[in-house]
C-alpha cells in the first residue's frame, strides 16, 4: 500500500500550483488530462470552484479484463480518504456530548497501550503499532476480519508501541480502526450506520456507502483497482498476493472501505463550507495542524493533511492508496477550489497530470 501512496505524495508537491493557477479556466486542465489519458491514466478528474464543476471527465477502463469503458460517475474505493469521514463521526459525537477529544481511549475500548487519547488517534500521534502486520502474521486468512478481531489480536499479541503518545507523528491505520470502535462504544451504534444516517443520506451522497466485498462485486459501475501481471496486462489487483489483505481484512471499519464517486465527493466538499454536519468552529480543528508534546506543529489535523502553498494560501488534502488505487482530494478553503482524482490503475501519469497544470 505504501508503494501506491508514493505516486500521490509526489503529485502533492505540484498541487498548490495547480489550484493557484486554475482561475476558472479549463483549457489547460483538458490538455493535461488528455496527455495523462494518452499515457495510460485510468480514472476520473473533477475540478470545481465555488461548488460548480469546471471539469469532469473519465479516461481508461472500468474493468480492463472485460474491456469496459470507465464512466465519469463510476464508483471507486476511496481507501484512506475514508479517514476524513471517520474524523467527522468523532466530531459529530463531540458536538452531541458523547465524547471529548482529550478523553483517554481506555474509557471506551481496551488495548494494551496507556495514555492514548482520541486526539492522538485523530492526528496520528498515538504511537500505536501496525495492526495489519500482527493480523498478517497470526490471522486465519480464510476468514474475514473486522474491528473486533483486530482489537482482540492487538490485546493478545501486544506488539510494542512505536513511541509515547504525542511524542511523534506517524501515520496510523491502527488509530483509525480504534476511532471507529471508540465511536461505536460512545454512540451505542454501528459505525457503518452512523456514516449512512448522519452523513451519506443527509448530503444525498446516493452512490456512497461502506460496502461488503459481495456488494461491491454486484455493482455494475464499480471500478476496482488494477495492477499489471507478468505479461504487462492490467488485471484486478485482488489477484495479487500483496493485495489480498483487502479481502481478509474486508470487514474493518475506520481507516478505509468507503466507496464513492467524484460527484458525491463534491457534495461532501460543499457541505464542509456549511454547518449541515457540524459547526465551523468544530471543523476548524480538523483543518489545524496538531501540536506534539514539545510544542512542534505537524501538518495533520483531524483526518486532513494541512498545507500552505508558495503563495501562502492554505489548503487541506488527503490521499487514498490501495493496490491499484490512487486517489486525491484537495480543498483550497478560502478560494473554494477543489480537485478530486480517483484512479483505478495507480498510474504514474497522475504526477504529470498535475505538473502540466501548475502554469
Amino acid at each position: 500500500m505504501k508503494t501506491f501512496s508514493l505516486i500521490i505524495i509526489s503529485l502533492l508537491v505540484c498541487i498548490g500550483f495547480f489550484i493557484g493557477n486554475l482561475n476558472g479556466q479549463t483549457t489547460d486542465v483538458r490538455a493535461a488530462f488528455e496527455k495523462a489519458k494518452a499515457a495510460g491514466f485510468s480514472g476520473v478528474l473533477l475540478v470545481a470552484k465555488d461548488g460548480k464543476i469546471q471539469f469532469h471527465e473519465a479516461a481508461g477502463k472500468r474493468r480492463f479484463e472485460t474491456n469496459e469503458t470507465l464512466k465519469k460517475d463510476d464508483i471507486f474505493e476511496l481507501a484512506s480518504i475514508t479517514k476524513q469521514f471517520t474524523a467527522m463521526i468523532i466530531m459529530m459525537l463531540k458536538e452531541r456530548g458523547k465524547l471529548n477529544f482529550d478523553d483517554p481511549i481506555s474509557k471506551y475500548i481496551q488495548v494494551p497501550y496507556p495514555n492514548i487519547t482520541i486526539r492522538h488517534l485523530l492526528t496520528h500521534t498515538s504511537g500505536l503499532p501496525d495492526y495489519q502486520a500482527i493480523m498478517d502474521k497470526y490471522w486465519d486468512k480464510s476468514k474475514v476480519a473486522g474491528n473486533k478481531d483486530i482489537l482482540e489480536y492487538l490485546n493478545r499479541y501486544a506488539p510494542p508501541a512505536l513511541f509515547q503518545p504525542g511524542e511523534k507523528y506517524s501515520y496510523s491505520n491502527t488509530g483509525y480502526v480504534l476511532l471507529a470502535s471508540v465511536a461505536e462504544q460512545a454512540a451505542g451504534k454501528d459505525y457503518v450506520e452512523m456514516c449512512r444516517e448522519w452523513i451519506f443520506k443527509p448530503l444525498k451522497m446516493r452512490d456512497t456507502d461502506i460496502r461488503t466485498l459481495e456488494e461491491k462485486a454486484k455493482l455494475k459501475n464499480f471500478a476496482p483497482g488494477h495492477l499489471k501481471d507478468e505479461k504487462g496486462n492490467y488485471v484486478n489487483a485482488n489477484k495479487f498476493h500483496e493485495s489480498d489483505y483487502t479481502v481478509w481484512l474486508g470487514n474493518r471499519k475506520g481507516p478505509g472501505r468507503i466507496s464513492s464517486t467524484v460527484r458525491d465527493l463534491l457534495k461532501w466538499d460543499a457541505a464542509l463550507y456549511t454547518e449541515k454536519l457540524i459547526k465551523q468552529q468544530t471543523l476548524a480543528e480538523a483543518f489545524t495542524g496538531a501540536a506534539l508534546n514539545n510544542g512542534t506543529k505537524i501538518n495533520y489535523g483531524f483526518g486532513w493533511e494541512v498545507q500552505t502553498d508558495k503563495a501562502g494560501k492554505k489548503y487541506v488534502q488527503h490521499t487514498g492508496g490501495n493496490p491499484g488505487i490512487s486517489n486525491l482530494i484537495v480543498r483550497y478553503l478560502d478560494e473554494k477550489k477543489t480537485i478530486i482524482i480517483l484512479c483505478n490503475n495507480a498510474h504514474e501519469s497522475m504526477q504529470t497530470l498535475v505538473a502540466e497544470l501548475k502554469g
